[in-house]
């Protein structure tokens, strides 16, 4: 992908260049994002196109390795009230599950036959017409729900998740990178602070140094302190040639690690 050329893992994984990066990558698929995602039935994606090596080369070239792109469009996004779990057995049969009203009680409307309630998905919709994810009957809106499951050699590795809202496609990008470029353990890479590019400024946790966030700034970002803390996550490594299983909670949201 995008990031897949620049060498991170030489990079302090707390520092302004490697944060730097993610957000400028994250600030071009989430234009991507808005621009082609939509309920293939409806839409034609270019999926093989985007997924190219040589479309990620040309992303790659719209990066100024010292200055933040102004030409992209704002993004202001929505956190929402997500849940998710992963669960490992014996046998090392994976499931990875996550499950959202989105807004805190979702459209508000609530099934007399189960009391179950509704989710509002349906606000993802746009209202332009011709657009991907424009609004139609018997249409799936675009959503930022995604389980997550990394795989290798035909078998999983670990099954995980990060939640947050539209912080979830970042959120999954910062845990494999802080994973499988930094070496960290899983729950070394959830803890990790931080950030976000949101509203025009980059969201900072605490934890972030302030030379990273001055380093930031000289790239020419607004840098501001998050409101709340970004996403949460929990994940399962699998060790094959050990036998153990790892679990992972983010101290972020409730939750925890549980073994039986």
């Amino acid at each position: 992908g995008v990031l897949s050329v620049f060498e991170l893992s030489e990079l302090d994984p707390l520092g302004a260049e490697r944060l730097y990066l993610e957000v400028e990558a994250g600030r071009l698929a989430y234009r991507d994002r808005d621009r082609f995602v939509g309920d293939r039935d409806f839409a034609m994606t270019p999926i093989a196109e985007l997924l190219s090596s040589d479309y990620a080369a040309r992303l790659r070239r719209e990066i100024n390795s010292r200055k933040a792109m102004t030409h992209l469009p704002e993004m202001h996004l929505a956190m929402s009230d997500t849940v998710y779990i992963c669960v490992v057995d014996k046998d090392r049969n994976a499931v990875s599950f996550i499950n959202s009203t989105y807004h805190s009680f979702g459209s508000g409307i609530t099934s007399p036959n189960t009391g179950v309630v509704l989710q509002n998905r349906g606000s993802s919709f746009r209202l332009e017409p011709g657009h991907p994810n424009a609004m139609a009957p018997r249409k799936r809106p675009m959503h930022t729900i995604m389980p997550g499951m990394v795989t290798k050699n035909g078998r999983v590795i670990m099954p995980f998740g990060v939640m947050g809202g539209d912080y979830q496609p970042f959120g999954h990008v910062h845990l494999l990178t802080n994973l499988l470029d930094y070496g960290m353990n899983p729950q070394e890479a959830l803890d990790l602070p931080r950030v976000f590019y949101e509203d025009g400024a980059i969201s900072v946790e605490t934890g972030i140094p302030d030379d990273a966030i001055a380093g930031l700034r000289s790239f020419g970002h607004v840098v501001t302190p998050a409101a709340e803390p970004l996403g949460g996550g929990q994940a399962i490594w699998i060790d094959w040639e050990r036998g153990t299983l790892t679990g992972a909670s983010d101290p972020r949201k409730d939750g925890c690690a549980i073994g039986f």
